[in-house]
């Protein structure tokens, strides 16, 4: 019989290193799961906690853990959480040079960390495979794990090369799964791509019983953002599709008196973190957003959500949406809907989908772009500046991007979003030697005692710097501290990075000829019908109004429950003063009858043993919302 499991030594790492007393619903059920060496999925919806359920263990047991995201600015925005905790963590992804990798695998392999973050492309590489024996890893880490299924809305062809780390590391070490939104088709499909050795999900539910759920149909959203934001409190997202209208309903809004801010991810890095940090500390009330706004979002009190653009998937929508309310207490997620939006919607599809012999054009345009010859470039990194791709080739902005998205769904290229990568210094000759050098330079004597007085651990790994940072010490402008940066380097002293920010194109296969780029047919088509189907269900949902907007929600993902009671379509039925368990009975005798005869309304009332009011109040509003129809003589009959 086995030992009971002792939650303690668990929540006193959380309550040392994260403030917290306790653990939120289901991050106990998965830690337990976890440290009892079981493969497991977690489905928790946004800001439920999902990064705790692997950092405690790790932390309580012995090793390293290893965590995998695609999500680049995430991964460093995890790293600097962890190391301010005094957490040794370190990452590995595409933005680093091969020596950099090195070193970073090295020290995961014999130094003192407890974390080691990767990018999925990483994972595949030779260097990568050839050293992950070598780590004492005490749990492997999948964030974002829809990621790998085929079925889902962001699959990555890199993310199926993970279950091949299980042929280079001890069979005891765990998988832990992680992911805010899937269908239970995605569940399966997780599970089965990352060889689970046995099915264990644990998922709380989606119900987000706090939030009420809207959808206005309007043609001026204008003049309803601005009214409804000067009658609502609190503080809120508005999200947008483009990064021009990001900036002009920001504009709207101040112009009408609301505090807002804009954002998106062609903002600096500095400026992004400046306006989150205003919106976060309540200085800015409304931030309108691309969806580059959400990630690491660290604030619970957040009152509504709108929607000027509908999303191209429910996934997207409740992901987005969730970000209200994560206090538990009233909240309101808004979708503006108009006519217009479903043409628009309806065309995206053949946007996304641009013709086979197009993309074909765009890998060759790239590859000639990036100087890739024939046989050559796999796993190479480069630099990728779309605007400048888009306007030496004259491609169309958009249908580029989304063949480019189709070539990396083929698994022929990853594209990564743009990295702000900072500078970085590494001394590559021992103290002593170090020593020796400043006595015989004494020029460059006060510039490495100011390096080292700035930074630590450079002896060790490359260290970000800020050549800024250092001019403003040492009253030296930034050309001089970037010269004697570059004449070290020279000297073989250090080896100086220089930062740069730049999205990054990896080749995960050598460049082939245009005749051997598949392109299959069948999987084309499957993924344009996969893609067909979430917008419809999307256009749908917000189509829709005789149907709780929670339960058609919950539905997606493969949940049942009751109508919440305060979405736009149940407090419509809410005002007909009737319980819900008066309307569901009496909604139900009209069903059987009208399943077996067409009478007119005067004799469906009569046909029903209930209060005639009650009857004809349900009656008018299945009548409102086409859920009745009548032919040329006034007969009912159940629209079907």
């Amino acid at each position: 019989m086995q030992p009971a499991f002792n939650i303690e030594p668990y929540k006193q790492i959380l309550t040392k290193y994260w403030g917290f007393a306790s653990f939120k619903p289901l991050q106990e059920e998965i830690i337990k799961s976890v440290a009892g060496g079981r493969d497991t999925l977690g489905l928790m919806p946004t800001g439920g906690g999902k990064s705790l359920t692997f950092q405690v263990p790790a932390l309580a047991h012995e090793g390293i853990c290893l965590v995998i995201t695609p999500l680049i600015a995430l991964m460093k925005d995890q790293i600097s959480r962890l190391n301010s905790l005094e957490i040794k963590s370190i990452a590995i992804h595409s933005g680093m040079s091969g020596e950099e990798i090195d070193i970073a695998l090295e020290n995961a392999i014999y130094g003192d960390y407890k974390f080691l973050y990767v990018s999925p492309e990483r994972i595949s590489t030779r260097m990568f495979q050839g050293k992950a024996g070598r780590l004492n890893l005490s749990l492997v880490a999948i964030d974002e794990a829809h990621c790998i299924s085929q079925w889902g809305y962001d699959f990555r062809p890199s993310y199926l090369k993970i279950a091949s780390l299980r042929d280079h590391i001890s069979a005891k070490v765990p998988f832990i799964a992680l992911t805010a939104s899937a269908t239970p088709q995605v569940i399966e499909d997780i599970m089965l791509k990352l060889a689970f050795r046995e099915k264990n999900v644990l998922r709380t539910s989606f119900d987000r019983k706090n939030i009420s759920y809207l959808v206005r149909k309007v043609e001026d959203k204008s003049a309803y953002l601005i009214k409804t934001l000067l009658k609502a409190k609190g503080s809120g997202i508005v999200y947008v599709r483009s990064r021009k209208r990001c900036k002009e309903v920001a504009e709207l809004l101040v112009s009408n008196g609301i505090s807002a801010d804009f954002y998106h991810a062609g903002l600096t890095d500095e400026l992004r973190d400046k306006k989150q940090a205003s919106w976060t500390i309540g200085e800015t009330r409304v931030i309108v957003s691309t969806n580059a706004f959400g990630m690491g979002i660290d604030k619970s009190e957040v009152r509504f959500v709108i929607h000027w653009d509908i999303p191209d998937s429910i996934e997207n929508y409740f992901q987005e949406s969730g970000r209200a309310g994560r206090d538990n207490k009233p909240a309101f997620a808004v979708l503006l809907y108009s006519p217009a939006d479903k043409s628009r919607l309806t065309d995206t599809i053949r946007k996304k989908f641009p013709p086979v012999e197009k993309i074909k054009d765009t890998y060759e345009a790239l590859c000639n772009f990036l100087q890739v010859p024939l046989g050559s470039g796999k796993d190479n990194v480069f630099d990728f500046n779309m605007s400048d791709f888009v306007s030496k080739f004259r491609l169309p902005v958009i249908e580029t991007f989304n063949s480019l998205q189709f070539l990396q769904r083929e698994g022929y290229v990853e594209i990564t979003e743009e990295i702000n990568n900072p500078s970085r210094v590494h001394f590559i000759v021992s103290r002593d030697d170090l020593y020796k050098f400043q006595v015989a330079n004494e020029s460059f004597d006060g510039f490495i005692k100011l390096l080292l007085r700035s930074y630590t651990g450079m002896f060790s790994e490359f260290v970000p710097i800020n050549e800024e940072t250092l001019s403003r010490k040492s009253a030296a402008s930034r050309n001089t501290i970037y010269q004697y940066l570059m004449k070290l380097s020279s000297y073989k002293i250090i080896r100086y990075i220089p930062g740069k920010k730049t999205a990054l194109v990896i080749f995960t296969e050598e460049r082939l000829e245009r005749k051997a780029l598949l392109i299959s047919p069948d999987n084309y088509l499957h993924v344009k019908e996969k893609y067909e189907v979430r917008l419809n269900r999307m256009i749908e949902y917000a189509d829709s109004d005789n149907r709780c907007r929670s339960v058609t929600l919950l539905d997606y993902f493969g949940e049942e429950s009751d109508r919440c009671g305060i979405c736009d379509v149940c407090r419509d039925r809410n005002e007909l003063d009737l319980s819900k368990y008066e309307f569901d009975l009496i909604l139900e005798e009209i069903k059987t009858i009208l399943a077996d005869k067409n009478p007119d309304a005067e004799e469906l009332v009569k046909l029903i043993g209930h209060s005639e009011d009650k009857v004809i109040k349900v009656l008018r509003w299945l009548l409102d919302h086409d859920k009745i129809l009548k032919d040329d003589e006034m007969k009912l009959f159940w629209k079907s």
